[in-house]
């Protein structure tokens, strides 16, 4: 028997987002715990699955704040390793008028990317139904090195692969090592949890369904969502394709969206055979994510602020 439910591996960081005016005339951030690994694993949680997060802050005030955090939100700490030389990772989250971000960041170099192949804890991987991770694990090469290890091993111990590729410009030396790094996490991924502008990035086409399907056939992927802004999302299994609209919030920032659709997504997986999935099952599963995805939206932050189930269904209307 499987101890976790899911385990993830990657980067857990500080987002200061936009608050606000000060009585001065300064921008006001706050301090949100942030990560979309950490993201996604605080979605199941809070649906009552066991979680592990493998990962590295500095042991500094800001590292100590995420990992009581994260053991706040019922995420097992026990993968997290405190650098001493190298402070947490900092993220400035700028808000466009359209309701879309622009990302800073502070990470030359950032804690999380000095995570090494000899830090990994072997045996909470081993102890996975599911491994997640994203490609913000890849950028560099240590902590790429630690990554891979980190997928040999789940995928050697029968666990389910699932990859988000988190496509982040300003964090990457030059955009081919990108592509190189989502192409490896593709090959490697059961379930693909991909955006827009990341279909569009991997494949140069506007028409995601034959994208999705030729990123599918290439290699040899189960199930892809594909999340698509204002446009709802979709989702891809077999011959099957089913979508689903947004619902209608008052959102103050996207943030942890795309991570708590993905975390609902893999509750649902855990609860039926990925082998036996109908269309009214993906229906589901994307009418479930969308609204936890759409609540996170009306609140600052993620990891901290995960709706409850309750919620939830309340806002589907059940």
């Amino acid at each position: 028997m499987k101890k976790f439910d899911v385990v993830a591996l990657g980067e857990l960081l500080i987002d200061f987002t936009e608050n606000g005016i000060s009585v001065n005339g300064n921008l006001l951030l706050e301090a949100n715990p942030g990560g979309a690994p950490c993201n996604v694993l605080a979605m199941l949680a809070r649906l009552g699955k066991t979680t592990a997060f493998i990962g590295k802050v500095g042991n500094d005030r800001f590292g100590k704040v995420l990992s009581e955090t994260i053991v706040d939100c019922g995420i097992c700490a026990d993968g997290l390793v405190f650098d001493d030389t190298v402070h947490t990772t900092l993220a400035f989250v700028h808000k466009k008028p359209d309701g879309d971000r622009d990302f800073s960041f502070y990470r030359e170099p950032g804690a999380d990317m000095m995570l090494r192949k000899s830090e990994i804890d072997e045996e909470i991987i081993k102890s996975a139904k599911i491994f997640h991770f994203g490609t913000l694990s890849s950028t560099h090469e240590g902590v790429r090195e630690a990554t891979r290890y980190g997928v040999d091993i789940a995928k050697e111990s029968g666990a389910l692969i699932s990859f988000d590729p988190n496509l982040r410009p300003p964090l990457w030396n030059s955009l081919e090592d990108a592509r190189r790094e989502i192409e490896y996490g593709l090959e490697k991924c059961d379930i693909l949890k991909i955006s827009d502008n990341e279909i569009e990035f991997m494949t140069g086409l506007t028409d995601y369904d034959k994208a999705v399907r030729e990123l599918m056939e290439k290699y040899n992927i189960k199930l892809a969502f594909a999340t698509l802004g204002k446009n709802g999302s979709r989702a891809y299994y077999g011959d099957i394709k089913a979508e689903c609209g947004v619902f209608k919030v008052d959102t103050i920032e996207t943030t942890g969206a795309g991570d708590t659709f993905c975390g609902s997504a893999l509750n649902f997986i855990l609860e039926h055979d990925i082998s036996r999935l109908t269309e009214n099952d993906l229906k589901e599963l994307l009418t479930f994510a969308n609204a936890a995805a759409a609540i996170i939206t009306t609140r600052r932050g993620a990891l901290k602020v995960m709706p409850e189930k309750k919620e939830i269904l309340e806002l589907i209307g059940r």
